[in-house]
């Protein structure tokens, strides 16, 4: 099963041995990727939730992977996915998260391009940061506290490109 060969790289690299709210990086990531597959969203997405941080992202410095090992990724999540969590670490949040429903831009922090994607690209990587968003805010209630109105707005904004339950999700533990 590819949740374990991902499990496996995860561990690997030490995902186990970094401190991350909540408890250590892997743990985050096995939660992230629990709560995307119990809301029935594709392997891809919820895989990428396993592996979101691997190359690190615009939040979370630490990468497990460089973007020369790829391939690594790909060969144990699957090219979809692999792809999902690219984008998601690529991705500039101060400059693409608010203006994303408007815009559906994605501003690559590895290089500087800003790509447009279709509703289809856009759902993932949109699922997949709100629900990673709530772990967070549930597993650190000083995030809750300080991002919990930036949150409600931005996902709010986000629900025509987010999946149903996710913004359920979302308003069930954000409020509002």
């Amino acid at each position: 099963m590819r949740d374990e060969e991902v499990k496996a790289l995860l561990r690997e690299r030490g995902a186990q041995t970094i401190d991350h709210p909540g408890g250590t990086l892997y743990t985050h990531l096995v939660r992230v990727h629990d709560r995307l597959a119990a809301h029935g969203l594709p392997d891809p997405t919820a895989l990428a939730g396993l592996a979101h941080a691997a190359y690190g992202t615009d939040g979370f410095d630490t990468a497990l992977l460089t973007l020369d090992e790829r391939d690594l990724l790909r060969a144990a999540a699957g090219p979809d996915a692999e792809l999902i969590v690219h984008r998601y670490a690529a991705t500039g949040r101060k400059a693409t998260w608010r203006p994303l429903a408007q815009t559906r831009q994605l501003h690559n922090r590895f290089d500087g391009t800003v790509q447009t994607l279709t509703a289809a690209e856009l759902r993932p990587l949109v699922d997949l940061s709100i629900v990673n968003e709530l772990d967070l805010c549930e597993q650190a209630p000083d995030v809750a506290a300080r991002y919990g109105d930036y949150f409600r707005a931005l996902f709010a904004s986000w629900a025509d490109l987010a999946s149903p339950q996710v913004t359920a999700d979302a308003r069930a533990t954000l409020g509002g």
